[in-house]
């Protein structure tokens, strides 16, 4: 009965990588070596002899004993067993010099020149064993590439646990926006539903269409910019209809296009940070500007809001802590850390916020 192992394309590559790794080494060494051996071939073979050692001596740290004691704070285990293999690895390096490696260079230059006396060779097995000078040339040559091979292997645990970190940290932030906005929008639902207003319905769908963007289209890495500002008008026109005429709104867009591409959610908080701490606040006549211009894939915001005019209003508003615009710029350190300017001016009778965003230097979280 044959049995058919198919691999998925990622142990496919891995394997590939690692087979890679060990034929680039096995080049390396033999052309390290192959300069003083009688010629390269002698060299390929001697190499070759000694690939199973630097092999067995990289996974069994790398796979076995770094896993399983040192990632599980297993320390005395883990220094025990690493020292076990480097002692383990360093004489059987040296036990296949002695029997195999240097008797076969020995007769390859031999028959170039029978005159040729090797010194290394001379002794008991015992004492060829036990020459100091020689076990240390054993440890140094089976340690270079197999701790280059760790390094890279550490490297990688270390920049895959800070991807994992980082995406755990965005999708906690894009997480968190959630249940904010519709808190606060259930808020302005409430107000309406209490009053008897018959444009209730209408936020209850507005409502839907910004929860179904958030939800599902918000999930991946980047959006169409046109439809990430689409769903802040709509936000803007729930917010509209609860404040009626007290409310002077202004929204300017310029250079919008298709081909745009942002992160999604950014925008959207700063505007609702701009009603939940501006308008909602204030008791009397209120107003809004926002100006969006877009050019050669640099983004410039600008919203501008009232604040209120009582003072006791205004120093409770320090005691907010906006979770929306914290949000904002964490995703934004993450997202854009070298291709950003987020500002918060704040005055008596302003508060804006101003962000400059370049919208093609995004960084790639896998």
């Amino acid at each position: 009965m044959r049995s058919n192992v198919h691999l998925t394309h990622p142990v496919r590559l891995r394997i590939s990588q690692h087979a890679t790794f060990w034929i680039v080494v096995l080049v390396i060494l033999t052309v390290i070596y192959g300069a003083g051996m009688p010629d390269y071939w002698i060299a390929v073979r001697v190499v070759a002899l000694f690939m199973p050692i630097h092999i067995a001596y990289f996974y069994s740290i790398g796979y076995v004993i770094i896993p399983k004691f040192f990632n599980r704070k297993k320390r005395i285990e883990f220094f025990v067993l690493l020292i076990a293999a480097v002692l383990f690895s360093t004489l059987a390096f040296r036990i296949m010099e002695i029997l195999i490696a240097d008797p076969i260079i020995y007769s390859a230059i031999k028959k170039k020149d029978p005159t040729f006396v090797w010194k290394k060779l001379e002794g008991s097995f015992w004492q060829q064993l036990t020459k100091p000078v020689y076990l240390i040339s054993a440890f140094e040559q089976t340690n270079i590439f197999v701790w280059v091979a760790l390094s890279v292997k550490f490297f990688k645990m270390w920049f895959e646990r800070r991807q994992a970190a980082i995406e755990a940290e965005l999708n906690f932030l894009k997480g968190q926006l959630h249940p904010h906005f519709l808190f606060n929008t259930l808020n302005n639902l409430y107000a309406l539903t209490l009053n008897q207003s018959p444009q209730s319905p209408s936020v209850v769908m507005g409502l839907s269409e910004i929860l179904r963007y958030m939800l599902y289209e918000a999930n991946t890495d980047v959006v169409n910019l046109e439809r990430d500002i689409k769903i802040v008008e709509s936000y803007i026109a729930l917010e509209k209809i609860r404040y009626e005429e007290r409310l002077d709104i202004n929204f300017s867009i310029n250079g919008l296009s298709h081909e745009y591409k942002i992160a999604p959610l950014l925008i959207l908080p700063l505007v609702e940070n701009a009603f939940k701490h501006g308008a909602s606040e204030q008791v009397g006549q209120a107003w809004i500007n926002i100006d969006l211009r877009v050019k050669n894939n640099l983004l410039k915001f600008k919203i501008s809001n009232s604040k209120p005019d009582s003072p006791d209003l205004k120093d409770n508003r320090n005691h907010h802590v906006s979770i929306g615009l914290a949000n904002v710029r964490k995703r934004l350190e993450i997202l854009y850390p070298s291709a950003h300017q987020l500002k918060i001016l704040e005055e008596d009778e302003v508060f804006a916020v101003i962000l400059e965003l370049e919208l093609d230097k995004k960084i790639e979280i896998a």
